[in-house]
């Protein structure tokens, strides 16, 4: 291995190098991580298994799909009195209905469901 005299170097060049160190580190965990991966892939699929079947859970895109599928809408919290379509659960940016009647001088309560 290469020895670096740190000393000699300025910040800009010891920050660099830095970011260089994690990048590789990064690099080698994912490739230990994938290795391993495959070690258990492999040892699943020579007993009649896959890994999802042992571990319980989906895999890949699947886990992604049914993680977002599982979210709930927000349960309405605030109704426009003025056309009841317009409806907000609390959650994300207040929208415009709700923001030009605040302006207004309402209050949120005014909208309580």
């Amino acid at each position: 291995m290469a020895k670096i005299d740190i000393k000699a170097l300025s910040l800009k060049e010891l920050k660099a190098l830095k970011n260089r160190v994690e990048r590789a580190i990064a690099a080698h965990d994912r490739k230990q991580k994938a290795e391993a991966l495959a070690v258990v892939k492999a040892k699943a699929k020579q007993m009649g298994f896959s890994l999802s079947e042992l571990t319980g859970q989906a895999s890949g895109k699947t886990a992604k799909k049914a993680k977002r599928a599982a979210k709930k809408p927000a349960k309405v919290t605030h109704r426009d009195p003025a056309n009841s379509a317009n409806t907000w659960g609390g959650r994300g940016p207040r929208p415009a209905w709700l923001k030009a009647a605040l302006a207004a001088g309402k209050s949120t309560d005014d909208f309580k469901v």
